[in-house]
């Protein structure tokens, strides 16, 4: 181990992280459906009846401030509509200028307000289960958990994830937590042209003020308690699912429509392909599970086909590599985020690791 990878390693060794709780939230939602407490193709509007309520904007008219909008007719589902394949009909506002047009007709800003309906009751943008755009499917997923289970998400993840995998550094609100709220990493930004030194990004706050548990946009833990949970998962442990539930979990989502528009979404602008490509070549091919994105190709000296993989804003990324039987993550807490940069240390760390399993 080199100096750099010794001081790195004693720095983030005790420290809590804000990261996404993407693959967990959506294990606990199949765990619920192994329960029998709901189904995969169940309309979840029985326990979100706001979810999809101002219909599908077709535009904005910035003659009259107001959303051009068509009813919708197509029940949202967990999996049919998928909230947890990004096929809802929803994008986040902060990605969207006519959402982001609409919520300053209405006085607001992007992911404003402390509960997932307030920041999530926006107009849908497409029929659901016909187009893929990433928003905010996986919070209402976590709330759908709640409503089922009548507890918090919090608290189901520490009982059904948490305690059987004996991780104990993890919450969503760590300022609850005497135990590790001193242990709050900063985040730190790069300067416009995404270049360090980095600097201390201001209070940055990735939760923007929420009181819900926000299945997508995730917990705070350390990078020891999510590797262990991540391992976990390569290893398709059967204290967290059972193995339909595993099979459904990695499986494929998107039909070929669908996964077309997946692709091109990704391709659609320097912002996309940076923050949502993972840093992966545009000709390899990418699909969607309940985990996280597939590369449906491998690429060489880095990863094999199918690994699975996905991160988060504060520039953090995890990935399965099933065929080679490893996993790796790794904790970056840099703005804005997936820089150019930040991607190629990733890449580096996957090839690096990759290399080790070869020899």
């Amino acid at each position: 181990m080199t100096d750099f990878e010794k001081a790195y390693e004693k720095a983030i060794a005790d420290k809590i992280l804000p990261g996404y709780a993407l693959l967990a939230g959506n294990k606990d939602a199949l765990r619920c459906v192994e329960e029998g407490r709901i189904t995969l193709d169940e309309d979840v509007a029985r326990y979100l009846p706001s979810i999809g309520k101002y219909g599908i904007m077709t535009s904005f008219d910035e003659r009259t401030n107001e959303a051009v909008t068509v009813p919708n007719t197509t029940p949202i589902t967990l999996r049919q509509a998928m909230l947890l394949s990004h096929t809802n009909g929803h994008e986040y506002d902060w990605l969207n200028p006519d959402l982001t047009k609409w919520r300053a007709s209405r006085g607001e800003i992007p992911s404003c307000g402390p509960t997932i309906e307030e920041k999530h009751t926006l107009p849908l943008l497409y029929e659901p289960g016909t187009s893929f755009k990433y928003g905010p499917g996986s919070d209402w997923a976590g709330k759908v958990i709640e409503k089922v289970s009548g507890k918090t998400l919090d608290a189901v993840m520490k009982e059904k994830i948490w305690d059987p995998l004996g991780i104990t550094d993890i919450s969503f609100f760590p300022k609850e937590r005497s135990d590790i709220k001193d242990r709050v990493a900063n985040i730190s930004t790069l300067n416009e042209q995404g270049e360090g030194p980095a600097t201390d990004a201001g209070g940055f706050d990735v939760f923007v003020d929420a009181t819900d548990c926000l299945g997508g946009v995730g917990a705070f833990a350390s990078a020891e308690a999510y590797f262990i949970f991540l391992q976990s998962v390569l290893k398709r442990d059967s204290r967290l699912l059972n193995d339909d539930s595993w099979d459904e979990l990695f499986k494929p989502q998107l039909d070929e429509r669908c996964k077309e528009e997946l692709n091109d979404y990704l391709k659609s602008s320097p912002l996309h392909t940076q923050l949502l490509g993972m840093g992966l070549p545009a000709d390899i091919e990418k699909q969607w599970s309940f985990a996280g994105m597939i590369a449906e190709q491998g690429q060489e000296g880095r990863m094999n086909a199918r690994t699975v993989c996905w991160g988060g804003v504060p520039s953090l990324t995890w990935y399965l590599d099933f065929e080679a039987g490893v996993c790796g993550v790794a904790f970056c807490q840099v703005i804005p985020p997936m820089s150019p940069r930040i991607l190629k240390l990733h890449e580096l760390f996957q090839r690096a690791i990759y290399e080790k399993v070869a020899a």
